[in-house]
């Protein structure tokens, strides 16, 4: 079959670096298995090119696609923007079946099916599998109900199959390098970059984090045939920037360092970003000189809050002196620390913000992000926030950007305010400049620039959208009335086995007859 995978826009400021930007991991991911069963596979990155609706349906023609496959990382801002495309392609060609993946809609399928007609399949939890076992049911036309892991309308009803399986040999499936051009993707100041995952899933049981029960279960590739395919990437099509998409590359210390040990092995020049737990870099305080030489330049170190009390509320499962010892052992080995810091956990004071200021400070960190609490229903976080009040209706704005529920005691304006000073206080430290202007390693200068002209950028554009085009509900309604009820039950998209009765097949054959 001919299947175009499309990668929608995201309109969100964080994702709209000038000239830059990334592969589309998750579906190369799906191309790779796809390109190997025999398919012509075409990904449309309209991401990377910005294109409108009507010119992503420009490049959907019956001669070129027998069907679509749609999916974004950002999945739960972007899913309005989705909705729009699949009904303009069908709109046109409605005889073209569109297939549907990603985090949001995995929790959300039978809503996404009442609110969209065009949607005619949704791949729940992680993809590779499924959508092979997907494709061989529809070309055979076997029932859809034997295909485990998606989720489907029929009779005018929405189905769901028996979750999947996780995949337990990452290594068995590979990714469809050979669907973009490389010279085409950059990141870090212009340097040829791609994204990857060495691992999925995370062990830990942070309430807020809308990817673990996604991943189910912490699994890694394995190590030596990662480093080769890294290695061969440097070497064959020039990349030189290598960023992890994994929430815990480093889970397994016996793991991570046979990776290490691998990659210098192979001898290449590449730059390496990523992000991982305090705790992994504290433990490994021994070794930190093989993340250095293995080529990492930076880690993102989820902070989330100094509040001893909330990280026991929210499950973080991390210490205040960890955190701060954690990036004092960065520092030491001349790897830049990017401390996330989480606002809206509780409904702050004044105070508050005044303090986790005091304490980023403390933290000293080479770099900050500051970003907003953001409820996903299938997180037990949603539940412990069901009557808080939104603010912010526009779901094209729920990523983690944005402030989405009221502080009762902050109104908005002075929560962004706050938000911002910090931001801009944290990053115009005299010792941030001077690490910018004159630390030793030039690759360490080179990265605090480009992201202090990445940042200035982003800054004064949320200031001007907060003030002309941010529309605040001031008496919105309570998270459960806007949202309903939670999704706990859904949480292990890949774990939990549920029965589902599906009663008569469908096939692709049904679409086109009953269209």
């Amino acid at each position: 079959m001919k299947i175009l995978l499309i990668n929608p826009p995201h309109t969100a400021i964080g994702s709209r670096i000038p000239h830059e930007s990334l592969p589309p991991l998750g579906l190369l991911a799906l191309g790779g298995p796809l390109i190997d069963m025999g398919h012509q596979v075409r990904l449309l990155d309209a991401d990377r090119l910005f294109l409108s609706v009507e010119q992503i349906l420009a490049q959907v023609s019956p001669k070129t696609t027998d069907l679509v496959m749609i999916g974004h990382s950002g999945s739960s801002s972007v899913h309005r923007t989705v909705v729009k495309i699949c009904e303009s392609i069908k709109s046109q060609y409605s005889h073209i079946p569109i297939v549907y993946g990603g985090v949001y809609p995995t929790y959300h399928w039978d809503e996404i099916f009442k609110e969209c007609n065009e949607i005619d399949i949704i791949v729940r939890g992680e993809g590779e599998k499924t959508v092979c076992e997907l494709m061989e049911a529809i070309e055979s036309e076997k029932s859809l109900a034997e295909v485990a892991g998606i989720a489907f309308r029929q009779d005018e009803k929405a189905y769901a199959t028996p979750n999947a399986s996780v995949i337990s040999n990452l290594d068995q499936y590979r990714i469809g390098w050979e669907l973009i051009s490389h010279r085409d993707y950059s990141y870090w100041g212009g340097k040829r970059a791609v994204v990857v995952q060495f691992s999925r899933g995370c062990p830990f049981l942070c309430s807020y984090c809308g990817q673990r029960g996604f991943w189910t279960k912490w699994r890694h590739r394995d190590p030596v045939k990662f480093a080769k395919e890294l290695a061969r990437l440097y070497r064959e099509e020039g990349v030189e920037l290598i960023n992890f998409a994994d929430e815990l590359p480093s889970g397994s210390r016996k793991v991570w360092q046979s990776f290490l040990e691998a990659l210098i092995a192979e001898n290449v020049s590449l730059l390496l970003v990523g992000s991982t737990r305090t705790s992994d870099i504290v433990r490994d305080k021994d070794i930190l000189h093989l993340y250095k030489k293995a080529g990492f330049v930076r880690f993102l170190l989820g902070i989330e809050t100094y509040n001893e009390e909330t990280m026991s509320r929210i499950r973080k499962g991390g210490t205040v002196s960890q955190d701060r010892e954690a990036i004092q052992l960065l520092r030491a080995h001349g790897i830049i620390s990017m401390a996330t810091y989480v606002v809206g956990f509780q409904e702050e004071r004044d105070m508050d913000y005044w303090h986790s200021y005091r304490h980023l400070l403390s933290y000293d960190p080479d770099q900050v992000q500051l970003l907003y609490a953001t409820p996903h229903k299938w997180t037990p976080f949603y539940k412990t926030v069901e009557n808080r009040r939104v603010i912010q209706l526009d779901q094209n704005k729920w990523d983690y950007k944005h402030q989405v529920l009221e502080a009762k005691r902050v109104p908005a304006w002075r929560v962004f305010a706050w938000f911002k000073l910090i931001e801009l206080f944290m990053q115009a430290r005299p010792k941030v400049v001077w690490r910018m202007l004159f630390h030793p390693d030039s690759e360490y200068r080179h990265a605090m620039r480009w992201y202090t002209q990445i940042g200035r950028r982003v800054w004064f554009h949320e200031w001007f959208e907060f003030l002309f085009h941010t529309k605040i509900e001031q008496a919105g309604p309570l998270l459960a009335e806007f949202m309903g009820e939670n999704f706990d039950m859904r949480e292990y998209s890949m774990e939990v086995r549920r029965k589902h009765t599906v009663t008569t097949g469908t096939t692709l054959a049904n679409w086109k007859s009953e269209i």
